[in-house]
């Protein structure tokens, strides 16, 4: 069984406050599962919470805690958490980190390991309890073994940022998100295969079509470019991610109300706490 959980949907900035209780106020994080394994993808403010849990669950199951993490690009909301992740002063926990670094003479671990600076926090890496490894890609396809397989490809945002599939057992869960509409339609079609036929496809839709069009140039994209480019790609579930932390639950909930009804694909406003299966 392939699963997804999100525990962060924000980009940009964590907004937690009474406007955004229904979708959430924490930046992007998603567990994925693939039977009993563990992968996630990205270490925003959301990861906080989904180390609480393993705590509570995977480490009392198992008596470990072992994953396979996936970083979209190096934009502080999207590794901001790492700190915060209580896995990560547990014995017994082993983790190894992918993805991409900001551009071509920056280092993945460097990055990530500044926000233990003495400056920013008071634990230092050689203090941490848990096993840490680094894997620096770019474009490429990790096979993890037992069927289960990340691909990526590299999206529109102003660093390296990577998009993900994840395969397994004929299934698979998509990520585009960093992302913004090429100039290129070759490039646009590249990202339009990636997607193809896919079980769910976690797409960037930050903006409104006008919102979007005085935000050209950001990084990401608008809900209405993402249902056109998903229309007939065989997606069974397309799910609207990375909102703008600006927009309030009762946005959110105006734009969920203009796709409903749609089936195909089956479009899903993100929510902390959804859980789908592929």
């Amino acid at each position: 069984m392939l699963t997804v959980r999100f525990w962060g949907v924000r980009g940009s900035i964590p907004c937690p406050g009474h406007d955004t209780v229904i979708y959430g106020g924490n930046t992007s994080c998603l567990e994925i599962r693939a039977d009993d394994r563990l992968i996630i993808i990205d270490l925003g403010s959301g990861v906080h919470p989904l180390g609480e849990w393993l705590l509570e669950n995977d480490l009392k199951k198992y008596g470990k805690i072992k994953a396979e993490i996936f970083i979209t690009h190096t934009h502080w909301d999207h590794i901001m958490g790492l700190p915060m992740f209580n896995p990560i002063y547990t014995p017994g926990v082993e983790l190894r980190i992918t993805g991409p670094a900001a551009g071509s003479n920056d280092n993945i671990k460097t990055i990530i390991e500044n926000q233990f600076s003495s400056q920013y926090w008071p634990v230092q890496t050689n203090e941490l309890a848990a096993k840490i490894e680094y894997n620096q890609i770019s474009c490429n396809t990790a096979d993890l073994g037992g069927g289960l397989t990340v691909t990526g490809i590299l999206l529109n945002h102003q660093v390296t940022c990577l998009g993900y599939k994840i395969g397994y057992n004929g299934k698979s869960i998509v990520t585009v998100y960093d992302h913004e509409p090429f100039q290129s339609e070759e490039d646009n079609e590249k990202i339009k295969q990636f997607i193809k036929g896919a079980d769910i496809v976690i797409h960037d839709a930050q903006y409104t079509q006008e919102e979007y069009l005085t935000h050209i140039g950001w990084g990401h994209s608008s809900y209405n470019h993402v249902i056109q480019a998903a229309s007939g790609m065989g997606i069974k579930k397309l799910v609207l991610f990375h909102h703008d932390p600006s927009h309030t639950d009762s946005q959110l909930e105006q734009i969920e109300k203009s796709f409903a009804g749609n089936i195909q694909p089956l479009i899903i406003m993100a929510k902390e706490g959804l859980i789908l299966e592929a």
